[in-house]
């Protein structure tokens, strides 16, 4: 398969684009177990603009989840981190959400560029699932500004993201789509921005994060565990 993302964040010096962190930072960023390191933590990222503390439910589920169908070591607790803060270039996978505008200050722009640009992963949902929202338009125009207007592109239904667990045909559906909300209309792609070859930014319009932001105990009456495409996520970004 070559060279994990998680393996390659290791190997950098200091975390993402060979900048040293501090050792304080360093052990901020990445938690440890008495046998070494997790496979797998979940960060969520803080920004001044907008409301990032939104599905607040939603890790627990996906951390669940990847403790009951994988054999990685999970950290097991949400770690939250400002994206202004460069401790999170250190992090394997990020998560970035909110239904306001999104307007980065600089340091948080130099931030999620190099973390995206040298191995990083990061989910983006849009929390009001729709595609002319104030959410969606201005983190679009970041993203524009950053990588280029033409960077974020809808990914195929045959990308490595929709077999890196389990078997999906594209992106599943949520409830809020099928519902009507938002914008009324069920999104059958989502978008990400690739370097070199590699996935580090998966965008969606979906409302993915509150699709998987209930009490555990109400999963057992779902027909099918809808927190599985979160293992594919988790999985795609420590494996491509």
């Amino acid at each position: 398969m070559g060279l994990s993302r998680r393996r390659l964040l290791s190997l950098l010096p200091g975390g993402l684009a060979g900048l040293a962190l501090a050792p304080s930072l360093a052990r901020a960023a990445q938690p440890a177990v008495t046998d070494g390191a997790w496979d797998f933590w979940f960060t969520r990222l803080m920004y001044d603009s907008g409301d990032w503390d939104v599905d607040q439910r939603m890790p627990s589920n996906l951390i669940t989840a990847l403790i009951d169908y994988t054999t990685l070591r999970v950290d097991p607790k949400e770690h939250v981190l400002a994206l202004a803060d460069p401790a999170m270039l250190a992090a394997p996978f990020c998560y970035l959400a909110g239904h306001k505008l999104v307007e980065f200050n600089p340091d948080e722009r130099r931030n999620f560029e190099r973390y995206v640009r040298n191995g990083g992963f990061v989910l983006v949902d849009d929390c009001n699932h729709d595609i002319d929202g104030l959410f969606a338009k201005s983190f679009e125009a970041e993203m524009a500004t950053i990588f280029g207007d033409d960077a974020l592109r809808k990914l195929p239904d045959d990308h490595a993201l929709y077999s890196s667990f389990f078997e999906f045909d594209g992106p599943p559906a949520t409830s809020f789509e099928l519902n009507g909300w938002g914008d009324d209309l069920v999104h059958d792609y989502v978008k990400g921005i690739e370097t070199d070859g590699r996935l580090g930014l998966l965008y969606s319009n979906k409302d993915y994060g509150c699709e998987w932001d209930y009490d555990w105990r109400n999963k057992r009456w779902l027909a099918e565990d809808n927190t599985k495409f979160a293992v594919n996520i988790a999985v795609y970004a420590l494996t491509a």
